[in-house]
């Protein structure tokens, strides 16, 4: 393994090692781009087989950040926190204050949260050791859960690829196979079964998608089996990677639009997505509502606010459909355009980050 080689390849600045053998932690904080503002991403708390797959994770995650916030509109760059632990067994209150220790040494240039494997209550032990902390518990100052804002992003973006499909985006009637019940899933799920959309679900917890399906009215099958389900729209709202080359020619759909970060295994496999006349909603920009959430906190919290810059994923989307169209490239090549004109734009004003009190906006110009 390379790591200089790998940061060079997805353009990273900083890779930062953290280590505490009294609290039982190992963790690793990629800095992928602060061109817009302090890196913003969540932590995430998983049981990697090897050092090289957590390394490679953090690195990633942390540029996918980039790209997200980027196309959200909001100003923070791409950072991402892994800790290499189980999150059953291994979590404790010195293993978060001590990560809480490692990430004010870097003075506000990484803000993190919850992601997969961690809670918004594990984070109030780190809030003991640094303020440059999002996603905590209404009770403690921050906004809660933010699942709720990712399924309505979701929703909105399902509502924009209907339109740029089928001219309409009217979910009453449509056939929508949603993998994954879990936060973000089930709230989606509601949603859709709300507007009449006919909906099928699975989930690796069988009990969890009977429960779903009872509650909405929609129907369940194995997890292998949703790839094959003739649907309009094909939601992954679970792991990544499941656009693969085994998938993608099971895929009875018009439409890939989901939750899950890292739908594709690959990024070629926009074009087979493309080939087979399936429109692909780029994952980073459909599943943005959480990020949109919890970097509001940084402002001083506005539901209504949250809620107006959530909705804005639906034109976002419609506006990469039609820059793909006019240059016949794919809606992931589209995308990836546009987050490198807003970097270049930025990075024209000549503005650089300095570490400062949690909550700043931005980057901080000289004589700005």
């Amino acid at each position: 393994m390379s790591i200089f080689a790998a940061m060079a390849a997805g353009g990273h600045r900083q890779l930062v090692f953290c280590y505490e053998p009294a609290a039982g932690l190992k963790a690793i904080m990629a800095i992928h781009d602060t061109t817009l503002g302090p890196g913003l991403g969540g932590c995430r708390m998983w049981p990697y087989a090897s050092e090289e797959e957590a390394v490679f994770d953090a690195l990633r995650l942390s540029q996918g950040m980039t790209a997200k916030s980027a196309l959200a509109g909001v100003n923070y760059g791409g950072a991402k926190v892994v800790v290499w632990g189980d999150p059953g067994r291994d979590k404790s209150e010195v293993l978060f204050r001590a990560l809480g220790r490692f990430v004010h040494t870097l003075g506000g240039l990484v803000i993190t949260g919850t992601d997969a494997g961690t809670d918004p209550e594990d984070f109030v032990a780190a809030r003991q050791a640094t303020p440059y902390l999002v996603g905590l518990p209404q009770a403690y100052g921050g906004s809660g859960d933010s699942s709720e804002t990712t399924a309505y992003g979701v929703f909105v973006g399902i509502q924009a690829c209907l339109e740029e499909v089928y001219g309409d985006g009217d979910l009453k009637g449509r056939r929508v196979a949603v993998q994954g019940c879990g936060k973000v899933g089930s709230k989606l799920v509601r949603r859709l079964a709300e507007t009449g959309a006919e909906v099928t679900v699975t989930d690796v917890d069988p009990a969890r998608a009977r429960a779903v399906a009872r509650q909405h009215g929609a129907r369940v099958v194995e997890p292998d089996a949703i790839y094959d389900q003739p649907c309009d729209v094909f939601a992954p709202c679970a792991l990544g990677g499941v656009i693969n080359d085994e998938t993608v020619p099971r895929l009875r759909c018009r439409v890939v639009a989901g939750a899950a970060n890292n739908q594709l295994a690959e990024p070629r496999h926009a074009a087979a997505l493309q080939e087979r006349q399936i429109l692909y909603a780029p994952d980073y920009v459909i599943n943005a509502g959480g990020l949109i959430q919890v970097a509001d906190e940084l402002h001083g919290f506005d539901r209504d606010r949250v809620m107006r810059k959530t909705a804005a994923i639906g034109p976002m989307l419609r506006a990469i459909f039609r820059v793909a169209r006019e240059r016949s490239i794919t809606t992931l090549e589209a995308a990836e355009w546009m987050v490198r004109r807003r970097l270049a734009g930025a990075a024209t004003l000549r503005t650089f980050y300095r570490p400062g009190p949690a909550g700043a906006a931005g980057d901080r110009a000289a004589g700005a």
